[in-house]
């Protein structure tokens, strides 16, 4: 059967959700929903993101490089275009490209691609201003959600209806459920209009702070006292079992920066992080079964392309009783009742509640990215690998894996091309920069499909580009930026997914090639030497090897 014409498109991205987490991609976490999406659809075991929240959320949003979208950093201003830290006017969003073709478009989460917003009363910005873009502003027609990044779930800042700031008025109130609910409630809606729909559903989940609901905690307390190390193994096996990850790839080492179950003292502590945090995924796949039913209740299930991600690798970021950790001002510093939000990892406290302010740390976040090297922020697999699933019951006849790697500039060219819209070359009296992403809607038709251009990532200095089996990598030198940029590695990920086997050495003339595409890519689209700015890196800390904020700090490599 021919996919529909102009199917809804209902767009899910997950926040700081490690490669193996989920149920289809070997984790042990309950995520029965999105395991029956993968049931009918189709499972991707190279789709590749940009590493880091907002550079993500940009290209999901224009198919473009995030410096070309004008967020090659964060939502800070850094000086240049390329860094303005808000989506700019020469890249046009997929909701305005599906809005201009006739379609209804809804968001409900997080945006995070607007410029940078601290407290809600802070001076010197205005929600729609020329620098702090808000989604209505941007294609779409409903949103709710908020206007940064992480944050406390009970009590989340800069939250808002349409164009106006809303405060949190009950109780019950968990901001997981709240965008699920009004993601389910858009789907209601759009349904009594003749219009197909565009839906984003952009959780903050499973992101810091450690946020969950008791009972669903209750259910992992003590699943975890075996460690991260049998866990990491676990999740390994699985995805080969699944045939997501090939029977001959190697799990990479624990990481250095981490160390052996046996030498943790407060096991229990660690495992009850843990579960919080499998908690909060649990909660983010029982409220995409609640979009997943509306769309079944309404009668447009079939000719709807669900798509599900998330922005980056897990994320390490310890949280002390430091300056240089985010103050409870940026998130919520007090809870509903006026308490004062208790911001570190204080082991004599559990997380959960809204009175914490927690995370899992690098241990954890290492199991998560079973089996690959790094982290969120890095370009090694553990930064840029994500789960992928595809739903779409017209066109998609059966279950699979599916093999070819794909980037995030891929899927809203995807999207395009599915609901029959053309990616324009103006819009609102601005020249557009071309489409950077290249269209699977083939594999989605079980059709054969390979990206013709190479992918490229930069993040804080941190390098790469994939071409074909190849890929070319290269770490930021946090501790002697003087030798900035990093050296360069190489890897076969056909034979070496996990990057365990630098061919740098032995092959110096595909090294010296595809550096060179490399250096012509980051001239094209913007991409400066990090730091910009002497303020952009944070100071050292003596220690172990921890990531604060995107940065490492410690004694690490």
């Amino acid at each position: 059967m021919t996919q529909p014409k102009r199917p809804n498109i209902v767009l899910i991205m997950a926040d700081d959700m490690g490669f193996s987490d989920i149920q289809p991609y070997g984790g042990e976490i309950r995520t029965p929903n999105l395991n029956a999406m993968a049931g009918e659809g189709l499972s991707f075991s190279q789709m590749y993101n940009n590493a880091k929240c907002c550079p993500s959320r940009a290209s999901l949003m224009t198919g473009l490089y995030p410096h070309q979208a004008g967020i090659g950093y964060m939502t800070d201003p850094l000086g240049v275009p390329s860094y303005q830290g808000y989506l700019n006017k020469t890249s046009v969003t997929v909701a305005e490209v599906l809005k201009d073709s006739g379609y209804a478009t809804y968001m409900s989460g997080k945006w995070h691609v607007g410029g940078g917003y601290a407290l809600r009363k802070s001076e010197g910005w205005t929600p729609g201003d020329e620098t702090h873009p808000t989604p209505t502003q941007r294609g779409f027609d409903k949103f709710y959600g908020t206007l940064t990044g992480a944050g406390n779930y009970f009590n989340p800042q800069t939250l808002m209806s349409g164009d106006s700031f809303i405060e949190v008025e009950t109780d019950e109130y968990h901001y997981t459920d709240a965008i699920s609910d009004e993601a389910a409630r858009m789907v209601r809606e759009a349904s009594n209009d003749d219009k197909p729909f565009f839906l984003y559903v952009a959780y903050t989940a499973p992101h810091w702070p450690l946020h969950a609901y008791e009972e669903d905690i209750a259910h992992y307390r003590g699943k975890y006292m075996d460690g991260w190390d049998p866990m990491r193994t676990a999740r390994h096996e699985e995805l080969k079992s699944r045939g997501i990850l090939d029977e001959k790839s190697d799990i990479s080492p624990r990481d250095e920066s981490s160390y052996p179950w046996e030498d943790e003292k407060e096991k229990e502590w660690e495992d009850l992080r843990m579960a919080v945090y499998a908690a909060q995924i649990e909660q983010m796949d029982r409220g995409i079964g609640r979009v997943l039913d509306a769309l079944k209740e309404t009668g447009v299930e079939d000719d709807t392309l669900v798509m599900f991600l998330s922005d980056n690798g897990a994320c390490e970021v310890f949280l002390a009783e430091d300056s240089r950790v985010p103050t409870p001002a940026l998130f919520g510093g007090e809870t509903r009742g006026g308490e004062q939000i208790k911001v570190g990892n204080f082991t004599g406290q559990e997380p959960g509640g809204e009175e914490t302010f927690m995370s899992y740390d690098l241990p954890w976040a290492n199991a998560s990215n079973a089996p690959f090297r790094f982290y969120k922020n890095w370009i090694h697999e553990g930064g840029i690998s994500t789960p992928f699933i595809v739903k779409w019951p017209s066109a998609i006849q059966a279950a699979s894996n599916v093999h070819t790697p794909t980037h995030i500039t891929d899927i809203p060219a995807t999207c395009i091309a599915a609901a029959g819209a053309s990616y324009p070359s103006q819009h609102a009296d601005h020249d557009i920069t071309p489409l950077e992403g290249e269209s699977f809607l083939d594999l989605l038709n079980g059709e054969n499909w390979q990206r013709e251009a190479p992918m490229f990532w930069e993040h804080e200095g941190n390098r790469g580009m994939r071409m074909g089996d190849w890929k070319l990598v290269s770490e930021f030198p946090r501790w002697a930026p003087e030798d900035a940029p990093g050296r360069w590695e190489l890897y076969n990920l056909e034979s070496d997914r996990t990057e365990l086997i630098d061919l740098s050495v032995s092959e110096p003339e595909r090294l010296t090639r595809m550096s060179r595409m490399y250096d012509e890519w980051a001239e094209r689209c913007g991409v400066k030497q990090w730091p910009l700015n002497e303020g952009d890196m944070r100071n050292n800390v003596k220690g172990r090897n921890w990531h604060i904020n995107g940065l490492r700090f410690g004694s690490g490599k």
